[in-house]
């Protein structure tokens, strides 16, 4: 949602945080800023808009000292202002602190400071913890107190970084991604590996509950109640430093282009996972499974596969719909839990909620160092490498490849996925792009579109249709193929453009009845298929394939299409308005 960092060493910190925050501005992307700590005395620099532009303004890159933390916002508490950016100051401006995440009891504490004199200059959250630390640190003189008695009042989800005047580095997690890294020079803290991957690979994973506190090259670990702590130091992958645009303009089309290989790294990792998985599945009584977003539209892949290939009565429950759900969880239950960062809000607090009521809970996930693969009985990691645009792509066909995988484990040999196959036929349409390029141009001044499929094609649809919406900002709008007389018909006219998801599989014959019913009310049809139709006014080929593995090709046209329409319509496809990759709040 946020991102934070944090650095304490013997190099200058700002330039080292500005790039760090530049490598983690997928989370959010409003307002930035840094706060350096020099002979006792803090400088904040901080405005809103991406960091290169801050930074254009307030030279944050320029500030001088070996200790200080940075910040990229995504606004939840407070407008987007220069007032509500992070880092904050406590009132005696001696402590400068950011944070992620939602404090929910900050009304109370905020009044509560009040009646001790404290003021407030922003509509954050974030100012109630710098001022709870001031007050502690005041009346202790001790960080690692200070730290411990202001987060036994804190209620919600949050981690956070300090800086204090004796040059302590401090922070603290609970149910938000804080991860320390160890250097040649000092330490750092950061939502994401990749805010501090050029400075080091070896890193420390802070558990939920865990304070650190960083000053003169050593680090102490302790939980919230003061028992210290200790981690062993991990050596992260080499191909999470793969997170640079290179030659393509826009990470969203660099990761729509990865996608060939990507499917098949995350084919030849999962095996030992996924045959667990399917043992665990097959004996499950009750069997569900969540997600949100794009990785809903993924668990709507795998009900259709798990229940048609496997046999398996299966329910898919959106996450955040999860606790108002009818359900039968009890230990004998299952719940599969798909979140590309493993820190989605909703997905937690389902996967929670289940794993309350007995469930068992198996977790797809790109960051398999995540919260929801630390509370999964078995993980299922992606490493598809890292996704920086916000709209997911290359994770969401990771994500099936999974599924089908599992489901190709319980088929009893009806399913058997050729991802080389289908690697090639996903290269094949990138390298025949143009028609996708031009149909984007001609669509640019749409206001609506309406994207149709039947079967697994819908769940398709489904993502198609979100795709164009985060990155284009137009109105679009999944349709099942079937519905149409039931109402959506009255959308349709001659200004109306349809993509028909309609591949030659057992869904064929009946999208071609609803394309003639669409046409006969004078709508254009954007045919996305293998075979060629008079009735497409626009047709975009499909390479032919195996009948049930079509949504995984049928979606890499639809990601072009809405990338290229934010292009024309002058948006910023890796950075789309009003939302952030890793939706930690509720």
């Amino acid at each position: 949602m946020c991102s934070i960092i944090g650095y304490e060493g013997r190099g200058e910190a700002a330039p080292l945080l500005v790039k760090g925050l530049q490598r983690m501005e997928y989370r959010g992307y409003d307002s930035a800023g840094v706060a350096i700590l020099s002979q006792r005395e803090i400088s904040v620099r901080k405005g809103v808009g991406k960091v290169s532009e801050v930074n254009a303004l307030v030279h944050m890159d320029e500030l001088r000292g070996e200790v200080g933390i940075g910040h990229t916002r995504w606004a939840t508490h407070g407008g987007v202002t220069e007032a509500n950016a992070h880092p904050h100051l406590s009132n005696s401006g001696q402590i400068a602190l950011v944070h992620n995440g939602i404090v929910t009891n900050y009304i109370e504490l905020r009044e509560e400071l009040r009646s001790k004199g404290f003021s407030f200059n922003s509509q954050t959250d974030t100012e109630v913890i710098v001022n709870l630390l001031q007050l502690n640190f005041e009346e202790t003189r001790d960080v690692k107190t200070a730290m411990m008695r202001t987060v036994a009042t804190l209620k919600g989800n949050y981690s956070f970084a300090a800086v204090f005047p004796d040059g302590t580095l401090a922070a603290a997690r609970f149910h938000e991604p804080l991860i320390v890294g160890i250097s040649r020079d000092g330490y750092l803290v950061a939502s994401d590996i990749l805010g501090f991957v050029e400075q080091t690979d070896k890193v420390i994973y802070l558990d939920n509950r865990e304070i650190i506190t960083m000053k003169d090259g050593g680090q102490v670990i302790c939980d919230f109640d003061g028992k210290p702590v200790r981690h062993e130091l991990i050596r992260v992958s080499n191909e999470i430093a793969d997170a640079d645009k290179g030659e393509y303009v826009h990470y969203t089309l660099k990761e729509i282009f990865e996608q060939p290989a990507s499917i098949l790294r995350t084919a030849e990792k999962i095996a030992p996972e996924v045959a667990r998985a399917a043992e665990m599945i097959e004996s499950a009584k009750n069997l569900y499974i969540t997600g949100s977003g794009s990785s809903f539209h993924a668990a709507l892949v795998g009900k259709y596969l798990l229940s048609k290939f496997g046999g398996l009565n299966i329910e898919a429950i959106m996450a955040s719909e999860a606790e108002f759900s009818p359900h039968h969880l009890d230990s004998e239950s299952v719940m599969i839990a798909i979140s590309q960062s493993g820190e989605t809000a909703d997905v937690l607090e389902a996967a929670n909620w289940a794993k309350e009521k007995g469930a068992r809970i198996i977790s797809i996930v790109n960051k398999t160092s995540s919260s929801l693969a630390q509370m999964s009985s078995l993980t299922i990691g992606l490493g598809c490498g890292p996704e920086i645009g916000v709209a997911a792509t290359k994770s969401f066909t990771s994500q099936l490849v999974v599924l089908y995988t599992i489901a190709g484990l319980l088929s009893g040999g009806t399913l058997s996925p050729r991802f080389d196959n289908l690697s090639r036929q996903m290269s094949e349409v990138l390298d025949n792009q143009t028609k996708i390029k031009a149909l984007a141009e001609k669509l640019t001044g749409l206001s609506d579109i309406y994207i149709l499929g039947m079967g697994a094609n819908y769940s398709i649809a489904s993502e198609a249709a979100l795709k164009i919406k985060e990155l284009a900002y137009v109105h679009a709008e999944a349709l099942p193929g079937g519905e149409l007389k039931h109402g959506p018909l009255a959308l349709l006219d001659s200004n109306s453009y349809v993509v028909f998801l309609n591949p030659s599989d057992s869904t064929y014959s009946n999208v071609m009845t609803s394309a003639h019913e669409v046409k006969a009310r004078g709508a254009k049809i954007i045919g996305i298929s293998n075979r060629p139709s008079e009735i497409y006014d626009y047709w975009i080929n499909l390479p032919s394939t195996e009948a049930e593995m079509f949504p995984l090709v049928e979606m890499i046209p639809m990601q072009l299409l809405a990338y290229y329409l934010a292009i024309h319509r002058n948006a910023n496809p890796d950075y789309p308005r009003n939302l952030a990759k890793s939706v930690t709040v509720k």
